[in-house]
């Protein structure tokens, strides 16, 4: 048993270091990801009214489909995604994040950032590492919240919902993940 739990522990440092050495060269295609994103927002979309409402009002929308995270003792989670204007592509992004603290495991899950404010969303793309809790107040919308909010009380300049939760750990979070544009 012993060494099982010595193994597990192997595997997970093992995921934790290759989250924190991946790079934009490991990346998707644009094609593969503007596919991945557009039908992780339609699944959001199709499972939640709220984001719906959300993404008819919002000035640009900022989907990672697929966000792996690994920890055991000290965590990482990492995964690329698109700035959707108008449903269409407007730059690619990358998210990373690292954290210390009781955690073992390893889950992906995804999340989209809703921009309700043209000032937001030209400081977002003018800024070079966007960190989420740095600056603008990000309001992350649970399930339970959702179905409270509307547009006429949406009053935030950015809201997130995390979606599509896949794995063996607990918790989910996105405070404190540096968001990059990517060169492509």
């Amino acid at each position: 048993m012993q060494n099982l739990s010595a193994s597990l522990k192997q595997f997970l440092f093992a995921a934790v270091l290759s989250l924190l050495a991946m790079g934009p060269a490991l990346a998707a295609d644009s094609g593969h990801l503007d596919e991945d994103v557009n039908a992780a927002l339609q699944s959001l979309y199709d499972g939640s009214p709220t984001a719906k409402a959300l993404g008819d009002k919002a000035k640009a929308i900022l989907v990672f489909p697929n966000v792996t995270k690994a920890g055991f003792v000290v965590g990482a989670q990492g995964g690329e995604g698109a700035l959707l204007k108008s449903g269409k592509t407007a730059g690619y992004y990358n998210t990373r994040a690292v954290s210390v603290g009781l955690q073992a495991g390893a889950q992906s899950f995804g999340y989209a950032m809703f921009f309700m404010s043209d000032k937001v969303l030209k400081d977002f793309e003018k800024s070079k590492n966007w960190q989420i809790g740095v600056g603008p107040t990000v309001v992350v919308v649970d399930s339970g919240m959702g179905k409270d909010i509307s547009t006429l009380t949406a009053k935030a300049d950015i809201y997130a919902m995390i979606f599509d939760q896949k794995g063996l750990m607990a918790g989910v979070g996105i405070q404190g993940s540096k968001i990059t544009k990517l060169g492509r």
